[in-house]
This record gives C-alpha cells, sequence and structure tokens, in this order.
C-alpha cells in the first residue's frame, strides 16, 4: 500500500509536486481543508507566491491544523515558499511563517524572477545527494540555523537543504527535475511498512 502524502494546494506548483510524488511511490492528495489532513503520512509545502499562499492558508484556518499535524510526528518538506513558511523567523517581508524549523528564511534573497538559475550541490553534500541538480526562482536563502538544524547541502556556501529531525527545508524546487531524492527522503521520514524500501530503490 503506497504512502498517502498531501500537497498543500492552495497556490503555486502543487501539480508538479504530485506527479514527482507519484515517481517517488506515493499517492499525492491535495490538500485545500484542515480536514483533508486525516490520514495522510506525510506533507508537502510546496513552492509559489509565499504570501498568497499565507493569505490562503490564513482564510482557509490551516496554520494550526498544520502545526499540529506536523508536531505530531508526520514529516513534511517545505520547498521554496514553503521552506519560508517553515522558518522559525522570515525577513524580507515578512510573512506569518509556521515555527517548525529553527531557521530563518530571507524572502528572495537571490533576486527576481529573471534572475533564476540552476546549479548543482557543492561537494560534500549528504550521502546520496551528491551532484544533486537544484532549481532556484526567486529563492530564499536560510540563515542562522538552530543547533538541531543538519545541512544536508549546499550551493556556493549556502544552505539549500535543511533537515531537522523528520521537517525538510529546500529553497530550490525538486519537483522541477527527474530526480526524486529529495521526495525519497520526506518518504524515508515516514513510519510506513515501504518507506525503506523505496529508499533502497
Amino acid at each position: 500500500m503506497s504512502a498517502r502524502v498531501g500537497v498543500l494546494a492552495i497556490q503555486g506548483d502543487f501539480e508538479a509536486h504530485a506527479r514527482a510524488l507519484a515517481r517517488a511511490g506515493a499517492e499525492a492528495v491535495l490538500v485545500r481543508d484542515p480536514k483533508e489532513l486525516d490520514g495522510l503520512d506525510a506533507l508537502v509545502l510546496p513552492g509559489g507566491e509565499s504570501t498568497t499562499i499565507a493569505k490562503g492558508m490564513e482564510r482557509l484556518a490551516l496554520y494550526e491544523p498544520v502545526r499540529a499535524f506536523v508536531e505530531s510526528g508526520h514529516p513534511v518538506l517545505g520547498t521554496c515558499a514553503g521552506a519560508i513558511l517553515l522558518a522559525r523567523a522570515v525577513e524580507n517581508h515578512p510573512v506569518r511563517s509556521l515555527g517548525l524549523v529553527d531557521v530563518t528564511a530571507v524572502r528572495n534573497a537571490y533576486g527576481t524572477q529573471v534572475d533564476s538559475f540552476v546549479a548543482c550541490v557543492d561537494a560534500g553534500a549528504a550521502p546520496g545527494l551528491e551532484g544533486l541538480r537544484c532549481v532556484f526562482i526567486r529563492a530564499p536563502r536560510l540563515r542562522d540555523p538552530g543547533p538541531g538544524v543538519e545541512v544536508l547541502a549546499r550551493v556556493d556556501g549556502e544552505p539549500v537543504l535543511i533537515r531537522q529531525g523528520n521537517r525538510f527545508a529546500a529553497t530550490f524546487h525538486p519537483e522541477l527535475t527527474d530526480d526524486a531524492r529529495v521526495h525519497a527522503l520526506l518518504l524515508g521520514g515516514m513510519r510506513t511498512p515501504g518507506a525503506a524500501r523505496r529508499l533502497a530503490r
């Protein structure tokens, strides 16, 4: 039985995440209502426009249910705007965040849409992530990681993929490539019997 992973579907590239999760062997469930978190094994907070997503979460009363879902032990992956929403603090036109990862996110730190770029992670990335290609679009930077935060990958010395327990934050868009390794990390944080087998494939 495949894992059921929610993808917050207020705005942004949630459909690309659904396809990436399917490639990684999971069933994606689009989430727009707190009740749709019931029965899920994990959650993805996608990239997009963080102000729009934050306002949508306020409107749909999703902040507390999402926080409770993650604090109950379910893994979460936030990418780009999703990483901003997970952060302890947000700089450069702050939005309300969930405070679930002990890091400061700086919005649009790499510039505007025209400054988008693709780069491979630096040497020394966590085992299994070597050579990972990262797509950056209006990407944030992650600063001041707390003592419980592990940096899994860097680009030009900057943290681009971090982990705090089973909470993952990426400043790039892993769903925009065919490489499912970042989504496999999320699945590997679950307590489902098939998770280890999926990571091993």
